[in-house]
């Protein structure tokens, strides 16, 4: 199942938090970081994407270290719409925050300095996307969303900038 379809699936689900209201945040902050920056949205895109894969694969080593359950606790501590440093401090270390933004600035052209005060803007977005898919309050069991984006079966189908653009169609219907 790629990710956008799990957030789809969240979406018409009773048993998890994602809302057409939730969507509706996470894509305006999305809004709001391009016309903040004056980015286009191709160059949003593939920040985000970019990002997005540094996320994954920091989120897959703390899962491999304490299970689905501590990216989950990251997810769910750090996923909202505002700029959040600690959010960044959480899934890197200095040297690793060094690489993403340099990766990051390398793959949209943007110059280091704006990547790397934009991470502190898009991780936590990232991570509220992915918080989508945890259960509620009364409900019991995983997160189907963040589940794909770790994308245990290796089938590829994760990409963060790629999702938030169906879901801004899937909105606008």
């Amino acid at each position: 199942m790629g990710l956008f379809d799990a957030i789809v699936g969240a979406i018409n689900s009773p048993d998890q938090q994602a809302s057409p209201d939730q969507l509706g945040s996470i894509l305006g902050a999305v809004q709001q970081l391009s016309g903040s920056r004056n980015l286009d949205a191709n160059t949003t895109q593939a920040m985000i994407s970019l990002v997005g894969s540094f996320v994954r694969s920091a989120l897959q080593e703390k899962s491999q270290a304490g299970g689905e359950a501590q990216a989950q606790a990251i997810v769910n501590q750090f996923g909202g719409t505002q700029p959040s440093p600690a959010a960044v401090q959480s899934l890197f270390s200095p040297q690793q925050q060094q690489q993403v933004a340099q990766a990051t600035s390398q793959g949209t052209g943007l110059n280091l300095e704006t990547v790397q005060a934009l991470l502190p803007v898009v991780v936590p977005i990232i991570l509220n996307l992915l918080k989508t898919g945890a259960p509620t309050q009364s409900a019991q069991g995983s997160n189907p969303v963040l589940h794909s984006f770790l994308d245990t079966n290796g089938d590829g189908s994760f990409d963060v900038g790629d999702a938030l653009n169906l879901a801004g169609r899937f909105m606008q219907r």
